[in-house]
Order: structure tokens, then sequence, then C-alpha cells
């Protein structure tokens, strides 16, 4: 064993919410007979932390100790069996022969807000450079959590993944003062994004809602999606739908 980062419990201050369990893809959290979130297995847990947004009584902390290493092909069958083919799709690590002893999570998928950075007034020519307009991580739609806190009052921009790339002025015409999701309807396992959006619409005072699709006929899903999240929420408000071109234009 060698010293890492894992989630510890504060057993008095949990009160049985669950939501703990359903933040942590790894599935290493779980409720036990008396209704207390517990460590099912430590080599199922990465340290990251995703639930630690999701706790309503801060009876989660990540803490250094000896553990057994993370394994991430061991969360992922855990995962497979319980959850099934979907859920095992985002534990962290997993498909790449992982299990790597004293590994302490993915950094990559740790929420944190990026400051802004002010632009240099009056820089054109060749030398300019856009800079980007990103203020959150992550922005996947399975990573973040509809706890984390940048979303409260936020302008909201949910994104097909393709759009940033087809549209050269994205960080400037569409992400500038929005926080952002991106998912893709075609390719991603859809299971549970119309539940998850309802809950980012549903708790966070949301000051407006766009939608950004590219002009391809799957790509519609994922305003059938954002539409059906807005019905399940309760929330009475307007989504702003931009359709992109292949192009690199604004469609509609």
């Amino acid at each position: 064993m060698a010293k890492r980062k894992i989630i510890e419990i504060e057993r008095d201050k949990c009160d049985g919410c669950g939501l703990c369990t359903t933040a942590c893809a790894e599935g290493a959290l779980a409720l036990d007979a008396d209704k207390k979130a517990v460590l099912v297995r430590e080599l199922f847990c990465d340290g990251m932390g995703a639930c630690l947004d999701v706790c309503p009584t801060g009876a989660l902390r990540i803490v250094e100790r000896d553990s057994e290493g993370y394994d991430a092909e061991a969360a992922y069958v855990h995962v497979l069996k319980t959850r099934g083919k979907g859920a095992a799709a985002h534990v962290h690590g997993a498909g790449a022969g992982a299990h790597s002893h004293g590994f302490s999570g993915c950094p990559g998928s740790a929420a944190c807000e990026i400051p802004a950075e002010k632009n240099e007034e009056g820089t054109e020519g060749p030398e300019a450079c856009v800079k980007s307009r990103l203020s959150q991580w992550p922005i996947q739609l399975p990573l973040v959590s509809p706890f984390a806190p940048y979303f409260k009052g936020s302008d909201l921009l949910i994104a097909a993944d393709c759009t940033a790339f087809a549209l050269g002025s994205f960080h400037q015409d569409l992400l500038e003062g929005k926080k952002l999701v991106i998912a893709c309807p075609k390719l991603d396992d859809t299971e549970g994004y119309i539940e998850k959006l309802a809950e980012i619409i549903k708790r966070n005072g949301l000051k407006s809602l766009t939608v950004a699709i590219m002009t391809v006929p799957c790509c519609s899903g994922l305003y059938l999606i954002v539409q059906r999240a807005v019905e399940a929420s309760g929330v009475p408000i307007e989504i702003r739908k931009l359709v992109i071109g292949i192009d690199g234009k604004i469609a509609g």
C-alpha cells in the first residue's frame, strides 16, 4: 500500500440522501442498512472527489492515507455489473489497462472555475490571438455536477461537441459570458442526460438557456433532450436554438 487521496465519510453527518452514490462514476459509494454512505471498496475510489460537490451536509472529504491503489479496470467491471454498459463507459481510466497503485484519480475531471483573462485592447494584425472564453471545468455532460456553484444564476450554453470546431468564432460569439456543457447525441450513451440537465435547470435559477447544434440531422437529438429536460424541470425557461452549418456559419 502507498499513500494516496481517497474519500473519507463522517458518518454522523451523513443524512442518507444518496446523491454521492450517483455522482461517483466508479460506483465506490453505497448506502448501508442504516442509510449511511460507505465505501464499497477502496480500490474503486479514484480520489477525484466528484461526490463532494453534491453532498448537502459536508459529510465527505478527501484525505491522504495508506490505501489500495485505484483500480480502473476493477471499477469498470463493478459498474458494468451494477449499472450497465452506459455507466461503465464513464469510469475514469478504464479501457487503458489501468491498474496503477498510488493513482489519485483523474485531475482533468475536477470541477474548477477559470479566472477571466483581461484582453489587451487594440490588439490586431497577424500576431493577434483569440482569447479563451471558457470559465469553468469540467464541461462534458457526464462529468458536470448540477450542484456546481458556477451554474448558479448563469447563462448556460449546451453545445454539441462539433460546434466549437465548425464555428471559428465559437468563443466570442457563443461562449463569452456563459457556462458550458457539451454532449454528442449520436455517439454518447445519453441515458440519464435528460435527468441531469433537468437538475441543472431546476436548481440553479438560470438567466438564459442556449442550445447550439450542427445542421446534420442526428444533432437535432440534443435539442430534443434539452426540451424534455426543461419540461421535466418544471422551470418555464425559453430555449434559444442556434444551428451551425458545416461551412462554419450560423444557419439559424
